[in-house]
């Protein structure tokens, strides 16, 4: 048998976020002997050691806040004019990826996949129009549209989202099965009562995922309920501000941060309801795990009813009126649904990555002309 074929995915970074998690669970469960991931990247990351155990190359490159536009743009044309093997890149960087495909294009690696995972850019006004510039690239030089909604594919391939691929945020469904004993015990560990009403959040800190507004409903209900906890999970560019925040509104010992973590499955076992007020986003892959692990989630208006995988657990309300949240979060108190979940259902749904992972090693098999 030869050696498997390489793809190479390109992202800022290995960390805690939605496509690298998704990125991820594909690598787990792709057949290793015949695909091969390596990762050109700008930073390091959380994932990287793993990464390299289960013998994927990382490749690093300054990015442009590093080198500035001409620098990263050098730097790219640099990387592939030395990597001319690769067959097959997958970008995931949004419409940063516009460079990244033009600079593979010129060292004519053939099979150029641009993968959109959101519905807006992140940043002020200058980034936005710097990454709709970007983005101006990725159409002329893609060979392959990926994305992980129809939302998502219309935001950033416009005419030619009908021809998009859309790969599922699949996930190890049996991994997020809900367990009261898991919950029990990570109640125990972090000092929370059975009795307890708890709140969580997974995400990243940064202005898209908008965790005032979660900080300030947390506030107005405390007042009205009682033995109420909040938990976040995550990190991110914001998450200072916030912790002050907390502080200021005297709520610290009832709102808990406890960072990036890896057991993401069994903190959502102590959870009783998920909170998602997000500006935007693609598809959430935490709302997917969310649901397999039968958890009741608010979410706001603007998220894709994509995410919807019709278990009853999506409540999608306007962030524009707390009232409506603060309703909501105490009539599934009142009546919570059962955590219980039909696995078939989301297999049916196409979020097992099982298949997932089996079908994009089809495809990349099938370009990378093996």
């Amino acid at each position: 048998m030869g050696s498997p074929l390489r793809v190479l995915h390109a992202v800022v970074n290995m960390n805690h976020g939605g496509a690298e998690t998704l990125i991820m669970n594909l690598y787990r469960n792709i057949n290793r002997e015949k695909v091969q991931f390596d990762f050109l990247t700008c930073k390091a990351g959380l994932f990287d050691k793993e990464i390299e155990a289960m013998g994927g190359k990382i490749y690093r490159i300054p990015y442009l806040t590093e080198a500035g536009h001409f620098g990263y743009l050098q730097a790219l044309n640099t990387f592939f004019t030395e990597h001319k093997t690769y067959k097959i890149i997958h970008s995931h960087m949004d419409k940063m990826s516009g460079f990244v495909i033009r600079a593979a294009k010129k060292a004519g690696i053939p099979v150029r996949i641009a993968h959109s995972h959101n519905t807006q850019s992140e940043g002020h006004l200058f980034i936005k129009m710097y990454k709709w510039y970007a983005g101006t690239f990725i159409r002329p030089n893609a060979t392959h549209l990926y994305a992980c909604s129809q939302a998502a594919a219309e935001w950033m391939f416009i005419s030619e989202a009908k021809q998009t691929f859309i790969l599922n945020n699949g996930i190890e469904i049996d991994k997020f099965k809900y367990s009261n004993i898991k919950g029990s015990l990570l109640r125990d560990a972090f000092n929370i009562t059975e009795e307890a009403f708890v709140l969580g959040h997974v995400g990243r800190f940064h202005e898209q995922k908008n965790h005032k507004f979660i900080i300030n409903l947390f506030y107005i209900l405390n007042k009205e309920m009682e033995n109420l906890h909040l938990v976040f999970v995550g990190d991110g560019p914001s998450r200072k501000e916030m912790e002050r925040k907390v502080k200021e509104l005297k709520l610290d010992k009832k709102i808990k941060f406890l960072g990036v973590r890896d057991d993401i499955s069994d903190l959502l076992q102590m959870f009783d309801l998920f909170i998602f007020p997000s500006f935007f986003e693609g598809l959430p892959v935490t709302l997917v795990e969310a649901q397999a692990s039968g958890l009741p989630c608010i979410i706001s208006d603007s998220i894709t009813e994509e995410v919807d995988l019709n278990l009853g657990l999506i409540h999608r309300l306007s962030i524009s009126d707390k009232d409506l949240w603060i309703r909501k979060v105490k009539e599934l108190k009142k009546e919570p649904p059962s955590r219980e979940i039909v696995k078939e259902h989301l297999v049916t749904k196409g979020y097992d990555i099982k298949y997932t992972a089996a079908d994009l090693q089809a495809k990349y098999l099938s370009v990378g002309g093996r």
